[in-house]
């Protein structure tokens, strides 16, 4: 695989390279550091991406043509599991923190660049510097099949968003977004059905 990328110019162009065999296509210069992973068949994982565990349970599964471009982290851990199902797309630099309650990423769903999705918050207690407050969680991130998230849209925990739905760029979502709506703004808000 490494010898067929040599050949084939580097990001979108390389996605092919996860077809030729069932083991897809892994970036040598990804990293790769999570003892509970699960890959399906032809996965594409770019250059520089980062899929690392955190501290205590925390599974992560990209299930069948899952493709994860360039730059992209993936972090599960504290009792978080990460699940992206079949050909889903995560684009660019994109940073998605699965502690303490679990994100669900449907089939083909598709999240543009700089996307962030964090399944927990840091207290807020006064007094007590945040850094060393206690993680807390309002519960999963579930993202239906088919649903598009814009560049640079962040998801807070405890969403969820429905099959179908487009989320516009830049937008802070933290209430649900109803299956096939649009949702923009920050926070979100609903402005149309598809």
């Amino acid at each position: 695989m490494r010898m067929a990328a040599i050949f084939v110019a580097p990001h979108k162009s390389r996605v092919g390279l996860a077809h030729m065999a069932p083991g897809g296509y892994v970036a040598p210069s990804a990293i790769i550091d999570h003892d509970e992973l699960s890959l399906g068949n032809h996965v594409f994982i770019d250059d520089g991406s980062i899929l690392f565990k955190r501290e205590g349970k925390g599974r992560m599964t990209l299930a069948d043509g899952v493709i994860i471009f360039r730059q992209v982290f993936l972090e599960s851990g504290m009792g978080g599991d990460l699940f992206i199902d079949e050909g889903a797309s995560i684009h660019p630099r994109c940073q998605i923190n699965a502690y303490h309650a679990s994100i669900h990423i449907g089939k083909k769903v598709m999240l543009a660049p700089l996307c962030a999705l964090y399944s927990y918050n840091h207290g807020l207690k006064p007094g007590v510097p945040i850094i060393d407050q206690p993680l807390e969680s309002r519960g999963p991130i579930s993202i239906g099949d088919g649903a598009w998230l814009g560049v640079g849209v962040i998801v807070t925990s405890g969403v969820t968003i429905g099959e179908g739905a487009a989320v516009g760029a830049g937008s802070v979502v933290t209430r649900d977004v109803p299956p096939n709506a649009i949702a923009a703004g920050n926070p979100a808000r609903i402005v149309k059905k598809r």
